[in-house]
């Protein structure tokens, strides 16, 4: 204990006093014991902590279990990047410290006195004394100690599906705003294409066209609006095949013969497609009928590039809505593959920073997962942004659903998941410890070591099991959930 100034009132092994027992009968956790049952209590140390005063330090062995009678007690982690977060606090007329003791794991927080505190200290062999002379407090702490551990894990939970929210946050933004930008640009060229078929519009409209041209113009038009999207070609064809059109029209008198032949070559029009024009249209009508084709070509295409981009934001938006509203306790039918393509969706700027490929293998006969837990997108999160971190560029992650009979039930069905990644693996030595609550293998500052751990809870809740296999090159999570997953605890 570090920077605490305790002050010894009683001796270690005498009775608690009179005034001492009317404060423990106020605690929540002594309140409901008999008299009798309470006078059991032998060994407390009354400690007074000044505002600041440090009790426990995160990653210290354990040795106390106290009793806040006046003031409170801030709890707070220390991150991997040496940052001090602010968990909650313990008001007065609480019991606590008692998980390290009796799971005999170092302490997971900081505690601090908020303001002036007077708590009852029981060291360690007096604590062990008290659980088993003492049924009544035995069962009293036991009692307090699963609530609060049920309380502090549903606040972890929720602390790591904001986190993961915070995280793709930023990403969203960037989506979002590609296919926005994308559409406006469009739109914006889309006016000034109908402006120049507007002009050119009122040009032929000054002319009187003979049937031969009217006829040549509708072809070209028909040819125009079949071809929705530009041809594929690769980027040698496309180069030969702008370059021939181009020399045909400047051979023509067209203007603007470069710009235009790569939408026109795009349509899959030819020097050859476009001799009937040369023929019925002559001088500079012949530059004009071009150019309103081009233009007419042009616009079908960025019609098409809005569409798209429209698309894309919806994708996005349904995809956000399925994370963030999946769940919430209900009895619900989960369609596992539309779950993780939505995460996919929501972390596809990350893999399109490094060029990785991802391989989607979805079982079309999946059947859904019924159950009332939550944080199921969590598990996908989590599990993605690690492989994606773990690839280097143009890496490779691949992700397969299937079903299965249960191994441990002829009558169950498993639902699999699997995904993989040729990435660094995970060192041999870290292995054992991966789902082990705020380890990480990740730089300082980069991973907080929640990630993991969170999962293993989650795939747990759902009465599932996740296993994983890693060597450099080839690191893979498989996790079975019974399709009838079991109800939220």
């Amino acid at each position: 204990m570090s920077q605490q100034t305790p002050v010894v009132q009683q001796p270690a092994a005498a009775p608690i006093s009179d005034a001492l027992f009317a404060k423990l009968r106020t605690t929540s956790i002594f309140s409901s014991l008999k008299e009798e049952e309470l006078r059991c209590l032998k060994g407390l140390e009354e400690i007074q902590l000044k505002k600041g005063d440090l009790l426990v330090r995160q990653g210290e062995v354990a040795h106390n279990f106290w009793v806040l009678l006046e003031g409170s007690v801030l709890l707070s982690q220390t991150m991997p990047d040496g940052r001090e977060m602010e968990v909650t606090s313990i008001p007065s007329g609480n019991a606590f410290g008692e998980l390290p003791l009796l799971a005999n794991i170092p302490n997971a927080i900081n505690m601090r006195a908020e303001d002036s505190c007077h708590l009852v200290q029981l060291n360690e062999e007096g604590f062990w004394s008290l659980m088993t002379t003492c049924p009544d407090v035995r069962k009293a702490i036991l009692g307090n100690m699963a609530k609060r551990f049920q309380r502090m894990q549903s606040a972890t939970i929720q602390q790591e599906k904001m986190a993961s929210l915070g995280t793709l946050a930023a990403g969203l933004m960037h989506e979002l705003n590609n296919p926005g930008t994308a559409a406006r640009r469009a739109a914006s060229q889309l006016r000034a294409n109908l402006m120049r078929m507007h002009e050119l519009s009122a040009k032929f409209s000054k002319i009187d066209l003979s049937r031969e041209q009217k006829e040549c113009l509708h072809d070209l038009q028909e040819h125009t609006l079949q071809a929705r999207q530009p041809i594929v070609m690769n980027s040698l064809e496309q180069s030969d095949a702008e370059e021939a059109l181009a020399e045909w029209m400047e051979g023509a008198n067209i203007e603007n013969a470069w710009k235009m032949a790569p939408t026109l070559v795009s349509i899959g029009l030819k020097a050859e497609d476009l001799e009937c024009a040369r023929s019925e249209f002559p001088g500079s009508t012949l530059s004009d009928a071009l150019n309103w084709l081009e233009a007419m070509a042009s616009s079908m295409q960025l019609v098409a590039t809005i569409e798209e981009s429209i698309g894309r934001v919806s994708d996005l938006v349904m995809a956000v809505k399925s994370y963030a509203y999946e769940g919430k306790g209900l009895k619900q039918s989960v369609d596992i593959n539309s779950s993780i393509h939505a995460t996919l969706v929501i972390l596809s700027h990350k893999m399109r920073e490094k060029e990785i490929t991802v391989e989607k293998d979805f079982a079309a006969d999946l059947p859904p997962l019924q159950s009332e837990c939550t944080g199921l997108n969590q598990i996908w999160t989590n599990l993605l942004d690690n492989s994606i971190d773990a690839v280097g560029p143009h890496g490779k992650i691949s992700v397969k659903t299937w079903a299965e009979k249960s191994p441990t039930n002829d009558q169950r069905t498993d639902i699999c998941i699997r995904i993989a990644d040729d990435g660094s693996g995970i060192p041999l030595d870290s292995q054992a410890h991966i789902f082990d609550t705020f380890y990480t293998t990740k730089p300082v500052g980069v991973g907080t070591g929640l990630g993991l751990g969170i999962v293993h809870r989650i795939v747990d809740q759902y009465g599932g099991i996740i296993r994983f296999s890693s060597v450099p090159g080839s690191t893979e999570f498989i996790v079975r959930l019974p399709a009838q997953a079991p109800q939220s605890a």
